[in-house]
Order: C-alpha cells, then structure tokens, then sequence
C-alpha cells in the first residue's frame, strides 16, 4: 500500500486549482482588510502578502489605535469605519476581506457590495440564519462575487483525503468523528470581555466558532450536505453565561453515514477528523488549527502510513485562491450559498439542544 500511496500521493501539495502562472502575477488584487482582532493581525494580513495573487491596500477597524499601527506596520492606506462604508477610498482596493464580530458582516459585506467589490468574509456568514441569508440575497442582487473563509478546503490535506476518499480508498464511508477544542480564555490571556462570549455579537460560541469547522470540512470531504442534525450544548462556568462553552453534535448524512463531533472552548487544546470506511481510515490529526502542522495518515488491512509533506501556511493558500479566482475569471466554490448550509446546521443543532429532538434541514436554498 506504502508504494500505491507514493505514487498516487505525488505532489501532495499541489494546487490543482491553479492555472495562471503566478511569477507572471503583476498586478494582484487589491484588499481592504475590514477589523484588525488577532487573526487579521497574525495570519490574513500575512497570507495576503505572501499571497502572489493578492496585496493588502486598505485597513479599517472600530479601534482607531489598531488601525494607526496596522497601517504604519504595512504601510497600507488608513480609514475609519464609516469612511469606508460611504466609499471614501473605494478606488483603493479591488475586494474586501470581512474579518470582523459575526454580528456585524451583514454591513460591511453590504457596503462592499453597493461599492461593487468581491468580498471574503469570515466565516460563519453572520449571527443568525436570518442574517445570513440577507447577507447572500446582498450579493446576490450586488451581482458581486462572494467568497467565505473556509481556509480547510484550499488546504491540501484535506483536498488529498477528500480526493483518497472519493477514490474509494477507504471503501464506502461508515461514519466520521471530529473534535475541535481549545482553552479560549487561557489563549486569550483570560479576557473576557470579548465578542465571543456576547451571543448578541457572536450568535453562539463553541458551536459557532469551532463546530463550523467540522461541518464545513466533513461537508466537503463527504461532498454531501447532512439532511438532519441533533446535539446538546452546555455551559458551567461563569465567563461562558449567556453562550455555549461546550457542545457535541450528530450530522446525518445520505446513506446513513454519520458524523459525529464535539467542540469545546474550555478543554484541552485538540482538533481531529476521521473518516472510517468498509476498507479504511483516513486521518487528520492535528486537523483545525491554522498555527499546527496537519497530520495526514491512512490505514488499511491494519496498516498505517504517515504522508510526510511540506506543510503550507493556510491562510496564503486561502488568499491565494481567492485572488487566483478574481484574476483568473473563475467562480469560487465555498460562495454564499454553500455556507448557507453550515449556519442551517448550526441553527438546527441550536434547536435540538433547547428541544432534545433532532432537526430535519431545510434544503431550500432561497
């Protein structure tokens, strides 16, 4: 098996998205990077620069001191918030990136799109299912193209399981197990006066932040959406009051194949998935985190091989596959509509925890 995978895992690392030649990239799209929390500062900016496809041009934040040192760091073009939503230095950059509170997309993405720009927006798409399709029926009326940041589907661990899986590596697929967890407070350095622990802002916490990771990558491994969903969340400690600390989850999916996941934002750092098949494994382990190298392995007939392949860092990836895109004329996959399936999930799992039911999915993607 060792040497079948060598050879069908040649170029693990390829991007088989791309077909522009990007040494030849001369003018890169120009992105406006709306809020400046951490990972804008420590990861998107970066990944836009060493992106080829794209260049950060404009920053703008509610904390106008993050701003003023974002932009002197980059020396990219400066402006406040309500600047930027009239336009004022819409001539400045080419797309928007929405990196801020869930509860606040739907504006900025409403801005972009009046101004005619392609937009990336972080994922989940908004606070609530309601929101999120406003925030699609936007673009879709804008006539703008709208990316949302699945950084897992331009990471090539998952394309290469997802592409084992549909190779029929593993046989037919039994079932999926997923966990994602992390101490959010201690990684925070125990602030909690941050808009995940508002549901107002957020729309939820483990579940939202970390069970979209999950759903969206077992989705795309799968290439199938669940048709129903169960869970439970739960809360026990103080800092956590009004949002879920912790929250475990059934997707079903056609054929019977389940998948099972739990997140948490109090328990030991981890992030997992595995794909169990008639034949097989296959394993990402570490799997979620941006700043972890991926771990990929595959079992069958008892034995385990490890890919050993260079890791790439996420977020270019996910960049460079937006501005390839914008560039090269093509569609996005992960687009609005696709992510509108991941916020369906999650408003049915919320549902099933309050009724201790499950949760038939609405497939009407209106």
């Amino acid at each position: 098996m060792e040497t079948a995978l060598a050879e069908y895992l040649d170029g693990f690392t390829r991007r088989d998205w791309e077909t522009l030649d990007r040494e030849a990239v001369t003018d890169p799209v120009r992105v406006a990077v709306v809020g400046l929390g951490w990972f804008a500062r420590e990861w998107a900016l970066p990944g836009i620069a060493r992106s080829a496809y794209t260049e950060a041009t404009v920053v703008t934040d509610i904390d106008a001191d993050a701003v003023e040192t974002v932009a002197a760091e980059h020396d990219v073009t400066k402006v406040d918030p309500d600047a930027f939503r009239s336009g004022a230095v819409a001539d400045a950059y080419d797309a928007v990136y929405v990196a801020t509170p869930n509860a606040t997309h739907l504006g900025y993405v409403r801005a972009a799109a009046k101004q005619g720009k392609a937009i990336l927006c972080e994922k989940p798409l908004e606070s609530t299912l309601d929101r999120a399709r406003r925030l699609v029926d936007v673009c879709r009326e804008a006539d703008v193209p709208l990316m949302v940041g699945y950084r897992m589907q331009t990471d090539p661990a998952v394309r290469r399981l997802r592409d084992l899986r549909s190779a029929g590596v593993v046989g037919d697929v039994v079932h999926v197990h997923a966990t994602m967890s992390q101490t959010m407070l201690g990684e925070l350095a125990g602030d909690t006066d941050q808009w995940r622990l508002d549901p107002e802002l957020s729309g939820g916490c483990a579940l939202m932040d970390l069970g979209v990771y999950p759903i969206n990558t077992t989705r795309f491994v799968l290439d199938e959406d669940p048709v129903q969903v169960s869970g439970r969340t739960r809360t026990r400690h103080e800092a956590f009051a009004g949002v879920d600390e912790h929250a475990s989850f059934r997707l079903a999916f056609p054929d019977g194949v389940d998948a099972l996941c739990t997140v948490s934002q109090n328990a030991e750092h981890a992030s997992r998935l595995e794909v169990t098949g008639t034949d097989g494994r296959l394993i990402l382990d570490p799997a979620f985190y941006e700043r972890e190298d991926r771990g990929f392995a595959v079992v069958r007939d008892g034995t385990r091989v490890d890919v050993d392949f260079e890791q790439v860092h996420q977020i270019e990836a996910e960049f460079a596959y937006f501005g390839h895109q914008l560039l090269a004329g093509e569609p996005f996959h992960p687009d609005g509509d696709h992510a509108l399936t991941d916020v369906r999930a999650i408003d049915g799992i919320y549902q099933s925890a309050e009724t201790g039911e499950p949760v038939d999915l609405d497939t009407d993607r209106s």
